[in-house]
């Protein structure tokens, strides 16, 4: 029998808790790899033929080894962000869009509805899209406003000039220079706060026009993904979700059934590699995102298996 169930809620701690602890150790892992590699790669002499100039630099103790303690952290740190705010913006989005919808049969997902998987996770993606545009346009617009302006940018020059007591380009030459050379070019006078106005429209694009396209693009991806998923990875091998009933519509995943899921996912990401590799001329994608996403699912679903028990699973309110 074939149960329709939407996610309604994701509990935030439970999920950011075992986000984060599954990504802090395929840190450390991907950072263990690295080590080995660059044993291998200073012993057999690859490095200083592949960069003479790093030929006296020791890549194991200056960078395999703190890689083994910052690669772990930083990616348990940055894991908690991303997973905290996604999942507060799932949680207020779902009354106005609607969650993410399964159809269950046992522990098989045997369908994933496109239009609600696919608008839940683009909108999400758009949100992440406008909050990462308005930050860089925060930083690039001042500096478009500087260097537009030649009185700050001559006070820049010359504050550096008096405190390094070394001689710096002048920002003021460089934006003429360049201003010239475009005039030059085009044979059209470029008129004075041309960078300013620049400024404006890129911060406008990044803005406006980022999220724009982050939930078109993402709308298409998801739902291919979906469709994919559906109509053609089904036929070889299904998701496979434990859940169980906690109380009421809460309910916790208790186990990921590692192949079945990692072939899954591994076999929807081959066919998109298909159709990235034909766009991009890389024809051998659909192998790699094979190998790659079959190996991070299954690492994924073993570690939640064995963290689960130890620091709580993910729990989520499901109807």
């Amino acid at each position: 029998m074939i149960n329709s169930k939407e996610i309604k809620s994701v509990k935030l701690a439970s999920f950011t808790k075992m986000t984060a602890s599954i990504y802090g150790v395929l840190g450390f892992i991907a950072a263990l790899v690295m080590l080995v590699t660059l044993i291998i790669m200073q012993t057999v002499g690859v490095i200083p033929q592949l960069a003479p100039q790093w030929g006296q630099f020791n890549f194991v103790t200056g960078l395999g080894i703190p890689l083994l303690v910052l690669l772990p952290i930083g990616a348990f740190f940055i894991t908690i962000v991303i997973s905290l705010f996604s999942v507060m913006i799932y949680n207020v989005l779902v009354p106005r869009l609607g969650g993410i919808r399964l159809e269950l049969e046992g522990e098989d997902v045997v369908k994933i509805p496109v239009i609600s998987f696919s608008l839940i996770l683009s909108a999400i993606g758009a949100i992440w899209a406008f909050i990462v545009g308005l930050l860089t346009a925060a930083l690039i617009a001042p500096l478009f406003s500087v260097i537009s302006t030649p009185s700050i940018a001559s006070n820049i020059t010359d504050n550096l000039t008096n405190t390094t007591g070394a001689t710096v380009i002048s920002i003021s030459s460089v934006t003429t220079n360049i201003t010239t050379n475009l005039t030059n070019t085009t044979g059209t006078t470029i008129p004075d706060g041309t960078f300013g106005a620049a400024g404006i429209i890129l911060a406008l694009l990044l803005v406006i026009g980022l999220p724009i396209l982050a939930f078109v693009f993402g709308f298409i991806w998801n739902a291919l993904f979906a469709l994919f998923y559906n109509y053609l990875v089904t036929r070889v091998a299904k998701i496979k979700l434990e859940f169980a009933n906690i109380t009421g519509s809460l309910h916790e995943l208790k186990h990921v059934p590692v192949i079945p899921t990692a072939l899954a996912v591994a076999l929807v990401f081959t066919l998109l590699g298909i159709i990235s590799g034909i766009l991009d001329g890389n024809y051998g994608e659909f192998i790699t995102n094979f190998v790659f996403y079959f190996i991070e699912t299954a690492l994924v679903a073993l570690l939640y298996n064995y963290l689960a028990p130890k620091i709580g699973s993910i729990k989520i309110n499901m109807v």
